[in-house]
């Protein structure tokens, strides 16, 4: 199950990207403009200790990427090539933004979904103490 919660991040999730994908070769042609969240969806960590989730992301009239992300609370030993940044959630406290792609767990996530048919986190949105589906209350980033 993916824990949301309703609070504010900064920088946000795609001020994050939007410094950092320019500079992966498999960015090219991101197009010109905003960053844009086209879409996204959640695994689930079993140690229930790691965020994971792969953002769609479009800027302009650009092709639509699709970023898997990790989000810790604390850094990733041996995983600095990876780190995309951090940022500051107000409920969370400081998160460690890493690229899946670097991330075991996101690894281990993907090949659950894949050959075991997990399929994606369920998400769920607490504010004020009360948990209710995602599909009614969107987090703010």
């Amino acid at each position: 199950m993916g824990l949301l919660y309703r609070a504010e991040i900064q920088p946000t999730k795609l001020e994050l990207l939007a410094d950092w994908l320019p500079g992966r070769d498999w960015s090219r042609g991101l197009g010109a403009g905003e960053l844009d969240r086209v879409a996204a969806y959640r695994f689930d960590d079993p140690a229930g200790q790691v965020g994971i989730e792969t953002i769609l992301v479009r800027a302009g009239q650009g092709p639509i990427l699709q970023v898997p992300l990790t989000y810790r609370d604390a850094a990733l030993p041996g995983a600095d090539e990876w780190l995309i940044g951090t940022c500051e959630h107000s409920v969370l406290g400081r998160r460690w933004v890493y690229d899946g792609c670097g991330d075991p767990v996101y690894a281990a996530a993907l090949a659950d979904a894949i050959l075991a048919d997990t399929g994606q986190a369920a998400e769920f949105v607490e504010i004020d103490g009360e948990i209710g589906s995602s599909t009614a209350i969107r987090p703010l980033s």
